[in-house]
């Protein structure tokens, strides 16, 4: 009897007798919620990518609305940010009451198309909202200069983003330093490191972190760690609205051990990354990913752009019936049923955006993953292209 081949899923999170322990630290300990694993995972996330604050949050979509909270974003206020993404980052807009004004992106990286901008602006503008889509850097030099000239801010959805680098002012430096004003990153097992669950606030600005660590408790004026620490009693206040936006200990536990496997993570997926682009260069009318030059994608994602002809629906059946997980391209906003009754306004066209979730279909990319595993995708993936639609 043949032995069955193993599926291969799309991605993966890397953890091991670490990750364990370092839960069970925090278990064993009694703290469990937020304290003093999170404190030191926030000042080691800082470190890595040269913030001055980082502050740990619940997930990426909590991060990125009290991110819009803290540059003034309120009711009737327009953001300006793409389509295409995964929803949360047109539904963060809408938390805070603003409007969504998608431009379109750049077919090549997925990303927000700089050219598009300017035309989007207007007197209700309060923000620009970028996404390093996929992990792959968007530019924000054009992006920050534009915003600059109109004193606007500019906030990073860095979601997919640990790791990744741009250049900047001739230097390499770390997506979330942040060269803008807040980046906001995400630790769902679908991205590059994982907490279960999780994200992260950066920013140089101390009045804003003073802000996302008021709201993300609640508002409460003395932190549990002052509290329970104290040699006198204290009672604490809620001088403002608040959220429960919180990451637990164990999850911060479990960061922080990621965070150490970060550079070997990025090593693996670059390479596999290029055993990619090396393995799929010949298939006609396969568009693979751009990099730009100023440009080092974590490639949290790996993502081609079908040939004329091949119908991305049945190219990913092929894919599935080889035990071989894919996921369409990244889905548009504009296009789900919610932003049917939800408000939300464009400049010009979407239709690199909806070609690109139409066309484009993501490859299985993770740590793990073999050299063998990624032959039989590519495999795959060339004979599925060769089936006429």
């Amino acid at each position: 009897m043949s032995e069955k081949i193993q599926n291969i899923p799309i991605a993966k999170p890397w953890m091991g007798e670490a990750e364990a322990e370092a839960a069970t630290r925090a278990i064993m300990s009694g703290w469990i919620t937020q304290g003093p694993e999170v404190a030191a995972f926030e000042q080691e996330f800082a470190a890595y990518v040269g913030a001055k604050y980082a502050c740990a949050v619940s997930n990426c979509t909590t991060a990125l609305h009290l991110a819009l909270l803290a540059v003034g974003v309120q009711p009737g206020d327009e953001v300006i940010t793409v389509s295409h993404s995964y929803i949360a980052t047109a539904n963060t807009i809408r938390y805070c009451g603003a409007i969504p004004v998608f431009v379109d992106i750049e077919p090549q990286t997925y990303n927000i198309n700089p050219l598009l901008v300017e035309a989007a602006i207007s007197d209700k503008t309060r923000a620009i909202l970028v996404v390093h889509q996929m992990g792959m850097p968007c530019d924000l030099k054009a992006i920050s200069d534009i915003a600059r000239s109109r004193n606007l801010p500019v906030i990073e959805d860095a979601a997919c983003a640990i790791g990744s680098e741009i250049l900047w002012n001739g230097e390499w430096e770390k997506i979330g330093q942040p060269q803008t004003d807040i980046a906001c990153f995400s630790f769902h097992p679908r991205k590059v490191i994982a907490t279960g669950d999780g994200g992260m606030i950066t920013t140089n600005n101390p009045e804003w972190d003073k802000q996302f660590r008021l709201w993300r408790q609640h508002g409460m004026s003395v932190p549990d760690t002052v509290r329970h620490g104290a040699k006198q009693v204290i009672f604490e206040s809620y001088p403002m609205l608040g959220y429960n936006y919180r990451m637990t200990d164990i999850q911060a536990a479990v960061g922080r051990e990621q965070l150490k496997r970060l550079p070997e993570i990025l090593e693996r997926r670059r390479y596999l990354a290029r055993r990619y682009q090396e393995g799929l260069a010949d298939v006609p009318g396969l568009k693979l990913p751009t990099q730009p030059a100023w440009a080092k994608s974590n490639w949290q994602s790996y993502c081609v752009r079908l040939p004329e002809g091949c119908d991305q629906v049945e190219v990913m059946q092929v894919l599935l019936d080889a035990g071989i997980s894919t996921r369409r391209g990244i889905m548009c906003a504009h296009r789900e049923p919610a932003y049917q009754r939800e408000a939300w306004s464009c400049v010009g066209s979407l239709v690199e955006s909806e070609q690109a979730q139409e066309r484009a279909i993501i490859l299985p990319l993770f740590h793990q993953m073999t050299e063998a595993e990624q032959d039989r995708a590519i495999e795959a993936l060339k004979t599925a292209c060769q089936i006429p639609a």
